[in-house]
């Protein structure tokens, strides 16, 4: 009578178990993730805006709570690229872009968040500043590949050729919202002028 040994096929599952653990791990991190950015809701005045990092079409790394800087900052949230170069993004970035030195004297930042998929996201960008000079310091716009800022303010437009809800918030220099304008058309955006009259 033969005894058979299970010792190597044992050794063989404690050595792989870690392994699947960890694995296991990080996909319900990715799970937990995939269902934060999906269910999150706009955050409201009063509240902690919430923190990210994007990059320029150039693709240098953007933290927004950096950019921040114990300063006032105005973030808008354009519509990127829904098939064409949006006119009311652009009429409303030229605005900000013109009234730069007033946030300036204010000691404001204006950050510009350009949404799409992820595809020729950077391009389309460029294509987007291209009728602008240089940009001042003190505007920066950043890329929002597969939306991921976007759906973390709640903010997703998901219809056909829509991309997100132009939108501006203005925080305090410690990153709280004193003010939001969310617009569910296209048209109807914060301009420059009253966004410096809510920066105090």
């Amino acid at each position: 009578m033969h005894t058979v040994s299970n010792a190597p096929q044992n050794e063989t599952a404690s050595r792989q178990y870690p392994r699947l653990m960890k694995l296991a791990g990080l996909l319900f991190a990715a799970l937990l993730t995939l269902l934060f950015t999906a269910s999150a809701e706009t955050p409201v005045v009063g509240s902690l805006a919430p923190d990210f990092t994007l990059k320029t079409p150039a693709g240098q790394a953007v933290r927004m709570s950096r950019l921040l800087g114990n300063h006032p900052l105005v973030l808008v949230e354009l519509r990127g690229f829904p098939g064409y170069q949006c006119p009311f993004c652009q009429r409303q970035v030229h605005d900000f872009i013109v009234h730069a030195g007033d946030f300036a004297a204010k000691h404001a930042t204006v950050l510009l968040v350009y949404p799409g998929p992820s595809a020729q996201l950077d391009q389309r960008a460029k294509e987007f500043l291209a009728t602008e000079s240089k940009l001042p310091p003190n505007v920066v716009l950043v890329v929002d590949p597969d939306y991921l800022a976007t759906n973390l303010y709640g903010l997703r437009w998901n219809a056909p050729h829509e991309t997100a809800y132009p939108s501006t918030f203005i925080l305090n220099r410690k990153g709280r919202i004193l003010f939001e304008k969310i617009s569910h058309s296209h048209g109807d955006r914060l301009s420059a002028e009253d966004a410096l009259k809510q920066l105090r």
